[in-house]
């Protein structure tokens, strides 16, 4: 009966905890177990009581106890008595509640292991939350030896806590016996060559690795024999097994993956991986490094993390140039690639040459949530230029001093620095922080602007140098100044931009009839210049204003600000005649082309990315993807005068073929050079003056 059934239960439980008290007294002392079983000699559900032993509930015990009071998983691995060696058991307690399986299995399986089966226990300690045991049984893909328990154990624990990247690399803990780190460090000389187009996916690569696990097991070797503790020991060695390695591998598609990864690692100069940091930083020689876009940069540093990606590209020893908060996640080497050399054409009458740097968020936040959304930015930023100081020699008094941890493989090499750029304008203080953190010694000369340099937007220098060249232009094609008579413009940028919203400023003769950025699309077919021109200063002045806070009441008939999301936009009979669109309906990317090609006397480039491209030119040549939509040829550009105080808004070839159809243009380095000469002379100065 029930009664008789909850005696036998109390009785089961009562012997479980005596067995307990025992095994744990036996273990600990009575002194180091009574704690412990003040909290947990009640926290076993009745279905664990019955399945596992005293011995087994002591472990399990010590397990749970050290997750709760870590608040993080803590696991161990095991293989059941006679399982053969491919089968394994997880112990995993969970502290809070239960780990979701469509989180843990993704775990499991970049590390080359199959959840068979799962059994979890909810464990109720006394006097805090609840502790879940779950009990995996496992099956690896290959025979996995005790000596890989540890290694499986410390890259679950950094998968879990978000350190590590769940992906194929990992399968080389169980079939290389790596470390998780290692395998970050194949992950990172991977992200890097995808980012110089390299041919063959991520998945093929993690495959050639998971099938040569001896040669990836090299790879690692030299590298830790080139950079470690104990560099150049065994270099000879390894180098010889390498090549045999390599002989033995047939599949033609492994040989050369592992031979451009080889070539990555023989073009490495230095690395912060044995600073134990969470980022990896590493110094390449371009020249060496195989193929990759021109111009090859002089060096550059790679920048990895779970949370970002980012490079710095130099031209020169001395090269100055800002850092970007980049949204071309796939591609962002390509970008900064193309504006170091716009820099290197641009400081050449300032300092020797130019350099580029740039991030992107891999795990950005919601966009609607702006202030999460910039602290991860701000965050990933800091990553960058950590990554950059890192890997950088300093001077005190007289000597060139190298950081603590890097083992260099070039000469000595102190100069870098941090410029603003796009994204990254009000950053500068915090560039000027971590170099001062680093005790480097071109102090707050690091990044030029902030609370003790020039405030660019205030003084709108890089606008007004563009516009200088505009009103040349002008003078010259239309016999006037932007000043004298009314003009009609279009333009890429808002107000709310440093060189968009300042050169919208300059006259107060601009009739702006249409404009878009990332988010909205403006219209205003025949606008008033002084009305419009009042309210495009009072969008500048407003924090983080956008098209979508100008005043409707003042558009010209016809005009609106639209969404660039959506599928289709209704255009009024005055827009529609203004952008040669008959359909009372068009596609957003259709208004966009539309614009760019407006017969107007200006077409401004104050935003980022390249809009034209030469007919000869396909889309991949122009290098911006997220603009194949809209991108339009040169010989289509029917503005008189184009004005770039952005970067890159026109191909090199795009802009030859503008030209021959008869708009007016420079080079874009001509165009937007000023505010890059107010920060190296503010830098110089810096240096000068410091004590």
């Amino acid at each position: 009966d029930d009664a008789a059934l909850e005696a036998a239960v109390a009785q089961a439980a009562r012997g479980f905890r005596e067995r307990l008290e025992e095994a744990l007294g036996a273990e600990l002392g009575e002194a180091g177990a009574a704690p412990l079983l003040a909290t947990w000699r009640e926290a076993f559900p009745r279905a664990y009581r019955e399945g596992e032993s005293a011995a087994q509930a002591v472990a399990d015990l010590l397990l749970a106890h050290r997750a709760m009071e870590s608040g993080r998983p803590a696991a161990v691995l095991s293989r059941p008595p006679g399982a053969e060696a491919r089968t394994l058991t997880l112990r995993l307690a969970n502290p809070g509640g239960p780990l979701p399986l469509a989180d843990a299995l993704p775990l499991f399986g970049s590390l080359d292991l199959r959840a068979i089966e799962e059994v979890p226990y909810r464990l109720t300690p006394a006097g805090t939350g609840p502790v879940v045991l779950h009990v995996f049984t496992l099956h690896a893909a290959v025979a996995c030896g005790e000596d890989r328990f540890a290694p499986l154990l410390e890259a679950l624990a950094a998968l879990l806590d978000g350190r590590a990247e769940a992906d194929g690399f990992n399968r080389l803990v169980l079939r290389a016996g790596l470390s998780w780190r290692e395998c970050w460090l194949l992950r990172a000389m991977f992200r890097w060559l995808k980012q110089v187009g390299f041919a063959f996916a991520q998945e093929g690569t993690e495959a050639a690795l998971a099938a040569q696990p001896e040669a990836a097991r090299l790879l690692v070797a030299l590298f830790r024999a080139r950079f470690g503790p104990s560099a150049g020991r065994d270099e000879a060695a390894l180098d010889e097994a390498w090549r045999a390695a390599l002989d033995g591998v047939a599949n033609p598609d492994e040989d050369r993956i592992l031979s451009r990864l080889r070539t990555v690692l023989d073009a490495t100069l230095r690395t912060n991986f044995f600073q134990d940091k969470d980022y990896l930083a590493l110094k390449l020689d371009s020249a060496r490094a195989g193929d990759m876009p021109a111009p090859r940069p002089w060096r550059e540093i790679f920048v990895h993390s779970p949370r970002m990606e980012g490079v710095h590209l130099r031209a020169g020893p001395v090269a100055r140039g800002g850092i970007r908060w980049s949204d071309r996640r796939e591609d962002f080497r390509t970008e900064i690639l193309g504006l170091m050399k716009a820099q290197r054409l641009k400081n050449v009458i300032i300092v020797p040459t130019g350099a580029k740097g740039g991030f992107i968020l891999k795990h950005p936040p919601p966009a609607g949530d702006r202030e999460a959304f910039n602290a991860e930015g701000v965050a990933c930023y800091r990553t960058l230029v950590r990554g950059m100081l890192d890997l950088t020699d300093n001077i005190e008094g007289e000597r060139i001093v190298t950081p603590a941890g890097i083992v260099r493989r070039d000469g000595d090499d102190p100069y870098i620095v941090a410029a603003a750029d796009k994204g990254t304008a009000t950053f500068s203080d915090i560039a000027n922080g971590l170099s001062a953190e680093y005790g480097f010694w071109l102090g707050d000369a690091f990044a030029s602007g902030g609370s003790a340099g020039y405030d660019h937007k205030a003084m709108g220098i890089t606008a007004r140098g563009a516009w200088v060249m505009i009103d040349r232009h002008f003078q010259e094609a239309l016999g006037r100044s932007v000043q004298d008579a009314p003009f009609r413009c279009a333009g890429v940028g808002d107000m709310s931009g440093d060189v968009f919203g300042n050169g919208l400023l300059v006259s107060r003769r601009t009739k702006l009839v249409a404009a878009f950025d990332h988010r909205h699309i403006f219209l205003d077919p025949d606008p008033d210049p002084a009305v419009s021109y009042a309210e495009r200063e009072r969008l500048f002045r407003l924090p983080r204003s956008s098209w979508a806070d100008y005043d409707a009441r003042l558009l010209s008939a016809g005009g609106a600000v639209l969404p660039r999301n959506a599928k289709t936009l209704p255009l009024s009979e005055q827009a529609r005649a203004m952008l040669g669109i008959g359909a009372e309906r068009a596609e957003p990317a259709d208004i966009l082309r539309a614009i760019l090609r407006l017969e107007v006397e200006l077409l401004y480039f104050g935003g980022i990315g390249t809009y034209v491209k030469a007919s000869t030119e396909t889309q991949a040549e122009a290098g911006d993807r997220a603009n194949d939509a809209i991108r339009v040829d040169g010989r289509d550009i029917r503005a008189r005068v184009v004005g770039e105080g952005a970067n890159l808004g026109v191909t090199q070839a795009g802009r030859i073929e503008a030209a021959r159809a008869g708009a007016r243009i420079n080079t874009d380095a001509l165009d937007n050079s000023a505010g890059v000469s107010t920060s190296d002379h503010e830098v110089n100065i810096k240096i000068l003056t410091a004590e």
